[in-house]
């Protein structure tokens, strides 16, 4: 059961989720994949009270990035929907309360409690903690690390029948580095990881890949680049839904597989990046 210590029984009995919200996994190396918008799990209590259904929860999260955590030998993946709290908000913002916070939609047919939003909040504040000790090993360890923070994003939104938006504002990869404080330092492996991804055979074809255009880096990665500021460079890694319908769900599991591949392709250059840096691996 997860809760935070400091929650009274009875909270933690009524809002219990099913199962453990995240898992973080030590592996080798100094890389870790995160995938923390994948999960689609929400309390009973709080799938009472949306206004929304399966469907259009999963279209704003982001299926099958957990399978691409595989990548690293350290993996963060979370099981709990970003619909019961958002851990790539900040806190005053890690639960939507309106379509402001939603892309415009009605989440809530009822308002949540103030004690399902403390609930929520708590789940937050535990997975903070949690991730703050788990980089802190590696920070120990290798001196320094890098975070693929993996995502997906809708290109759809005005219907499966519409045309897709535009191209030039929405690559099939964005990169996003900007909440990086520190950028010259990490300026040889951002550039060796942009090229060996745009130079990757997709299908016969280069993946357009671009750095900070659609999304420039969520509050987890600014958090990590605060608190770990010269240890850690995350990649704040958007995918464009092109491998799957984003209205169905339905996905297309060789191109993930594909994309998968190109995850991998990134490792050996950000391990040699690191070498020279002082990291030994």
């Amino acid at each position: 059961m997860e809760r935070a210590l400091c929650e009274p029984e009875w909270l933690a009995r009524t809002y219990a989720m099913k199962k453990r919200q995240w898992v973080m996994c030590h592996g080798e190396g100094p890389v870790v994949a995160a995938a923390i918008h994948d999960g689609h799990d929400i309390s009973v209590e709080v799938a009472q009270r949306l206004a929304i259904d399966d469907t259009r929860r999963l279209r704003e999260e982001d299926p099958v990035t957990y399978r691409m955590t595989s990548t690293a030998d350290n993996r963060i993946t979370v099981t709990a929907s970003r619909f019961l709290v958002d851990f790539n908000r900040p806190r005053e913002k890690a639960v939507y309360r309106t379509p402001e916070d939603a892309w415009g939609m009605q989440v809530w047919r009822e308002p949540p409690t103030p004690e399902m939003i403390d609930h929520s909040l708590a789940i937050y504040d535990r997975f903070y903690r949690e991730l703050f000790d788990y980089l802190k090993v590696l920070q120990e360890r290798y001196g320094r690390f890098v975070v693929l923070d993996l995502h997906s994003y809708n290109h759809r939104r005005d219907g499966p029948d519409a045309p897709p938006e535009d191209p030039e504002r929405n690559p099939d990869v964005n990169i996003g580095t900007a909440t990086l404080r520190d950028r010259p330092r990490w300026e040889d492996l951002i550039e060796r990881v942009l090229a060996d991804m745009r130079g990757f055979d997709y299908f016969g074809r280069r993946l357009d890949v671009r750095e900070n255009v659609k999304f420039k880096g969520g509050y987890m990665a600014e958090w990590i680049h605060r608190n770990f500021e010269g240890s850690a460079c995350v990649f704040s890694v958007e995918f464009k839904k092109f491998f799957m319908d984003e209205w169905t769900g339905n996905v297309d599991l060789v191109q993930v597989e594909r994309l998968h591949t190109l995850l991998k392709c990134t490792i050996p250059g950000i391990e040699a990046s690191l070498i020279r840096m002082g990291v030994k691996i």
